[in-house]
């Protein structure tokens, strides 16, 4: 057998999603569950993309009941339910959901995100996850500095570097022209994973789902030669 017949075939994910939408913490800790059951068969390139929920969010952002019900039209019943799935969901994936008073956000979020994929893709999916742990479980407000930068620091940032990227305007062109792209390509939701460029996953959907569709992709002719 040649050296190039057992390369394994190769996979570029775009994890399109933002830090306050729970759907994305379900459906990022799903897809590296699928990731970590195919090993070694499928090299994955996982890459984190802007998306912003709720882009004219107030700096000081906003009751997070009283915007789902707005945005929504959702009861305290239904809230009350939503709620206990998540968390039922993610207990499941090993992600815990804690009560959260507020929504916030995230430009800055995304910014950090983007410069942490600069030090490198590591970095930048180390970042991802605390910042979700941040909301989600610890109910810390994402859109503040100080606590970005204690963020950045306890996944290993630099963050004095941090604190400069966020008391400037760094990499907010890059953000926005992101976010942009894929608004262009008809995501309107997340989280929208895109393998390859052309296949779209939506949702928070189970770890088999994803497992199966990293197995198709992988088995396609294409799959190997992008």
């Amino acid at each position: 057998m040649s050296h190039a017949a057992s390369t394994p075939p190769r996979i570029k994910i775009d994890f399109v999603s933002d830090v306050v939408c729970p759907w994305c913490a379900v459906g990022l800790n799903a897809l590296e569950q699928a990731i970590a059951r195919v090993g070694d068969e499928i090299q994955v390139d996982l890459h984190f993309q802007p998306f912003e929920l709720n882009p004219q969010m107030v700096a000081e952002g906003e009751d997070v009941d009283q915007h789902l019900a707005h945005k929504y039209g959702l009861g305290p019943e239904q809230l009350a339910a939503n709620r206990e799935a998540l968390r039922q969901r993610g207990a499941a994936l090993g992600f815990e959901f804690n009560a959260r008073n507020r929504i916030y956000n995230t430009f800055d979020a995304h910014r950090l995100l983007h410069w942490a994929g600069t030090v490198g893709p590591a970095q930048e999916r180390a970042l991802k996850h605390a910042l979700l742990k941040a909301y989600f479980t610890d109910g810390q407000d994402v859109s503040s500095p100080s606590v970005l930068t204690a963020v950045a620091a306890s996944v290993g940032l630099d963050a004095q570097r941090a604190r400069q990227v966020l008391e400037s305007d760094e990499y907010a062109a890059q953000v926005r022209e992101q976010e942009r792209f894929y608004q262009s390509q008809g995501i309107r939701a997340v989280p929208s994973v895109i393998l390859n460029d052309r296949h779209l996953i939506q949702g928070g959907q189970p770890v088999e789902q994803f497992e199966a569709a990293l197995r198709q992709i992988a088995a396609m002719p294409a799959a190997s030669a992008t």
